[in-house]
């Protein structure tokens, strides 16, 4: 059985009235502009009321080195080491060598070319070859200071090469080459002694006089001379 059928039947039968609507005055609008403002104030607020950001790594790091800070002490009777560093050197390259222009450069750039040591026992014997085949004064005539045969045109050494670094590439190939001048790269490879490294270029087939094994050959000081624009 249904109990709210009587509940809803006497419902009915009692007579509704309508109430007259109340005009609204500005005291009963006040409560509603006070509701407003504060929802408009919740929603400025809001902003001002947000998490802060987190912080960035930099200030992660700076937070971690204050809390593992350390520090250490010395003593006053501690004595500091001596340190010692490593001697280095440079070799120059081909483009040093060119801008230098002297037939000592000359001699550099054929055993740098030719894989040698730039030693000064090496250059001083270089230079003086390059005296014993052109003289001082005119050490790059016809561009081939040391009147190399190989890739000169010329037999007996008396071509003429384009220019110096030419001249240069072709000195050092033709005693790398050349089977005859071994003994002639051995003593260059091995940095020794001027005398050394003479002996084998007398003893080998370079000059067909061999240089009177030593009695042609001058010990004096090679000046460095500039070769004239254009041979290089």
């Amino acid at each position: 059985m249904n109990l709210l059928l009587p509940i809803q039947a006497a419902l009915k039968s009692v007579p509704l009235r309508r109430r007259s609507p109340r005009p609204v005055t500005r005291s009963a609008s006040a409560p509603l502009t006070i509701a407003a403002a504060i929802v408009a104030f919740a929603i400025f607020a809001t902003p001002a009321l947000a998490a802060p950001p987190p912080p960035t790594d930099a200030e992660l790091f700076a937070a971690w080195v204050d809390e593992h800070a350390q520090t250490f002490s010395v003593a006053d009777t501690v004595v500091t080491a001596a340190v010692s560093r490593d001697q280095y050197s440079a070799t120059p390259g081909i483009a040093t060598l060119v801008a230098g222009g002297t037939n000592h450069d000359w001699a550099k750039l054929v055993l740098l070319l030719g894989g040698f040591p730039m030693t000064e026992s090496n250059v001083t014997v270089f230079t003086r070859w390059m005296r014993q085949e052109n003289g001082v004064d005119d050490w790059w005539n016809r561009n081939n200071p040391l009147n190399n045969g190989w890739g000169s045109g010329g037999g007996g050494g008396t071509g003429t090469y384009d220019n110096l670094v030419i001249a240069a590439e072709n000195a050092a190939a033709a005693l790398r080459a050349n089977p005859g001048y071994g003994g002639i790269v051995a003593a260059f490879e091995s940095g020794g002694p001027t005398e050394q490294v003479e002996a084998a270029i007398w003893a080998s087939p370079w000059a067909s006089g061999h240089y009177a094994y030593g009695g042609h050959w001058s010990y004096a000081t090679v000046p460095a001379i500039k070769a004239p624009d254009g041979t290089w």
